[in-house]
Parts: C-alpha cells; structure tokens; sequence
C-alpha cells in the first residue's frame, strides 16, 4: 500500500454503518484530524439520519435532541455523504464496501429486545418496550403496530430510563402529549386510551435500579397521574445500606430518598396511578384462555452478595398475581448479526478488541474493518458515552492507516461509490434531501404548535421530495 492514502490527491475513504449518534460521533472524530485528509459516506437503512435520537428518545424529552444540530454541522462538511434509504446487506454487502472503501465502521447499535424467558411471554399483549417506542416516535418499521390500549391495567418490566420513558408516555394527559412530537397516529390512539393504572417492575431494590433521577423525579410530577410505592419494597435491605454507605453515592441517596417520599405520599384523586414496585420478577404471564394476557404471576426476591461483591435478586417462595392486560419487557437490549461480520452471540456484539474487528478462528484484526457504539460494547451509557467510544475507534484506525494496514479498494473515487448507490438504490436520501424533509416536518409542526409532525413511511418522505 503507498503510504500517500489520506492526501487531497488521495483522501482516505470510510463507510460508516448507522447513521445514529455514533456514526456521527465516528465522522466527526475521522474528520477532525487535521493530518489526514479524509472522506466520509454514511449508509443508513432508514431515510432519516439520527437513529435513536429520533426515534428513541421519547417525544417529551425534546431538550436531549437538540444533539441533532450538532450532527447537523458533521454533516455539513463538504467530505460527508449521507446515503439514506440503503440496507447493508441488501442494497450494499460487504464485498461491495471493500471495492469502495479503505475502511469500513460498523454503528448499527442494537436493534433487538432481550426476552424474559417466561412462560406466556408470547402471548396477545406481550410486547418489547423498543416496539413500543418505535411506534410512538414514527418508526416506518414500527407505525402500523397495534398496542390494546383498552386495558385498564399495564405492566413495564425493567427499571432504566426506557421503562421509565414508556410509563410516562402511557400516564401522560393528550394534552401534556399535543406538544411534542409524538407520532400522530400514536397521539390519536393514546387519546383514546383506557389505561389506569401502570406498574413498572425492578427484579432488584430501589438502590439498584438503572433510571436516573431526573427521570424518577419526571415520574412524580405528571398531571394526571399519582404515584406510589410499597413502604417496605423501597426502605434498603441490609445490603444495599451497607452498600450505599461504603460508596456514600449521593445520587443513589437521593434517587431512594425520592422513592420513600412517594410511598409516603397519598392519592389526590388524579385518573391514572404509577405503581412502583422494587424486588419482584414476572415467572409467568397468564392467559385469558383466548390467547391474551389476562395477568402476570410474580415472584418476590431477597438480594444476595455476589463473589464480586454484586448484590444480585434470588426468588423466594412468595407469589402473587396483578391483573394486567397489557406487558412491555425493557430487560436489555441485543445487537443483531451483520451479514458477513464476525459477531459475539452470547454477548450480542461484533467481536472487536477496542473497535478493531477480529476474526473468529484467528483473534487477528480484520483489516480495515472496525465496530463502534452499542455494537462495539453492548448497550451502555446514554447518547454522549459513544463519543469517548467512537474516539478510541478512530484512534486505532489512523494507528492502522499509519501502519499501512488498510484495504485496497479497486474502485475507491467518490463517483464510484455514489455510481454503485444509485444502481442498487434509486432512490437513496442524501443530506440535502434529509434536510427538506426535516424543514417540512418543522412547519408541519409549527401549524399545529409543535416541534414537528413527523413523516413516518418511506413512501410519504419520497412524495414529500417529489418523487
């Protein structure tokens, strides 16, 4: 390889994977570096960039988007391509990235829910939270999923800001939902929705629990809904205090403190109640004899200490029943497998070492081949975290450029690339294009006093583009 890739006459080419924080995070850092010239194309399977920052930060946190003007100025770099509307895997395979490319990063996130592993898990009403949410931010995937919001009684498994995120969207009034930019449909149905009380379920105590306080804090502060929590499920077990004393956390203090005040608190007659509740697993969701959850049977848990000093639940042989028609699993989440790219099943991440790719037989790094964000490490952090992530990518892949350790693309001109795009995708959105359909979404929203009304099927944002 001639050392002289990563000049103006010859500017390293990189395709990135994933048009969602970390691809931009990725560009970003790649087109930086004031030593190397270099060129960026993003392929997204979605029209719209932004990944989850669009379509999973839930539509009343609008503050945490403004992140998206930042990716704005990424992109406005005259060597930044955006290729929207292309599936990796489809329209392009990894052959055809290795033709046009010296490097290629994968930022794809993870996609998928984990299970619970519960009998009845599959049952009519049984659903992962992402679908949830998917739905009500606009997802093309995800707009024509049907949620029975006709059920009185709801239950969210899982403690972390997603959970959290769902039990607000489900107890928020459709006025509070009018002024953000909730999926219309979403709107329309949650409008008509017949929900009245909502559980959100922690296997672990109130100590462990992964939201975070300004969220816990959002949870006791909606219109139209009371929130509660059992006494003894909130007061720490003697673990956790000891825990909480060693490492004298003040945010674990504060965020239990919050939880003991609302079991303190009594009801004041609003429509709709939050239940929390601290120590208890689903082992079973029950049917109605129809095909439907009807209930979900629980099991309490005490904690124990790990080897590693974790504090960690175990069932004991208390149960009980709740009543509920409707469930949401946020348990975790998965990366999914890339056609052609080595990946780590039992940890659902592309097999890497600090964003390098590695081969599975040999443990020897694929050549120009790298990973980052949530399938580089799994699904950590909140959206800023994939910029230390991405840095320590970009960091080994200039090391490997400057090791001459790249691939040798036969066909590496930008014309090339964008010639093979336009052959498999026709109908590809580029920045530009991005940036008129985000412009009509804006004054769709401004009309209505809301942030955006968004476009949620491929086929609206082409006709909005005119084609």
């Amino acid at each position: 390889m001639t050392p002289t890739t990563g000049t103006p006459a010859r500017p390293l080419r990189v395709a990135i994977v994933g048009a969602g924080p970390t691809g931009f995070y990725t560009a970003d850092h790649l087109l930086r570096n004031p030593e190397v010239v270099v060129e960026v194309d993003m392929f997204d399977r979605l029209p719209t960039p932004y990944g989850l920052v669009r379509l999973g930060v839930a539509p009343d946190h609008q503050k945490i988007k403004f992140v998206t003007n930042a990716f704005d100025k990424i992109a406005a770099s005259p060597r930044f391509r955006f290729y929207g509307g292309v599936e990796f895997g489809k329209d392009v395979t990894v052959a055809d990235l290795q033709a046009h490319y010296h490097q290629i990063v994968y930022c794809t996130g993870a996609q998928t829910d984990r299970r619970m592993g519960i009998p009845g898990e599959d049952l009519t009403g049984s659903h992962p939270a992402t679908e949830f949410v998917a739905w009500y931010n606009g997802h093309p995937d995800y707009r024509d999923c049907a949620f029975d919001l006709s059920q009185e009684s709801v239950a969210v498994v899982g403690v972390g800001n997603v959970a959290a995120d769902v039990v607000r969207i489900l107890c928020r009034t459709p006025e509070e939902l009018a002024t953000t930019d909730i999926a219309d449909y979403a709107l329309e149905a949650l409008r008509k929705s017949r929900v009245r009380e909502v559980y959100l379920l922690g296997r672990r105590g109130p100590a462990q629990a992964a939201f975070t306080n300004p969220e816990v804090r959002e949870l006791g502060e909606l219109a139209d809904a009371d929130i509660t929590a059992i006494p003894q499920e909130v007061e720490l077990d003697p673990l956790s205090r000891a825990a909480v004393e060693r490492s004298q956390d003040r945010a674990t203090l504060k965020k239990v403190e919050m939880l003991r005040e609302y079991a303190r608190r009594a009801p004041t007659g609003k429509s709709r109640r939050l239940v929390l509740r601290f120590l208890v697993s689903p082992v079973e969701l029950i049917s109605d004899g129809a095909g439907r959850v009807a209930a979900m049977r629980l099991v309490r848990n005490e904690l124990y200490a790990t080897s590693t000093g974790a504090l960690q639940p175990r069932a004991t042989d208390r149960f009980e029943e709740l009543p509920v028609g409707l469930v949401f699993r946020s348990v975790g989440y998965r990366g999914v497998p890339l056609p052609g790219v080595p990946f780590n099943e039992s940890w659902g991440v592309i097999l890497n070492d600090k964003g390098r790719v590695l081969d599975p037989d040999t443990k020897q790094p694929v050549v120009g081949t790298y990973a980052a964000g949530w399938i580089k490490r799994g699904p950590t952090g909140v959206i800023g975290t994939n910029k230390p992530d991405a840095a320590e990518t970009v960091e080994c892949m200039f090391e490997d450029l400057a090791r001459g350790a790249v691939l040798e693309p036969t066909r590496p001109g930008a014309a090339a690339a964008e010639a093979l795009v336009r052959q498999r995708q026709p109908n590809y959105v580029s920045y530009t294009d991005w940036l008129k359909l985000d412009q009509i979404e804006v004054a769709r929203g401004r009309a209505q006093g809301r942030p955006r009304v968004k476009l949620t099927s491929v086929e609206e944002m082409l006709a909005a583009l005119g084609r």
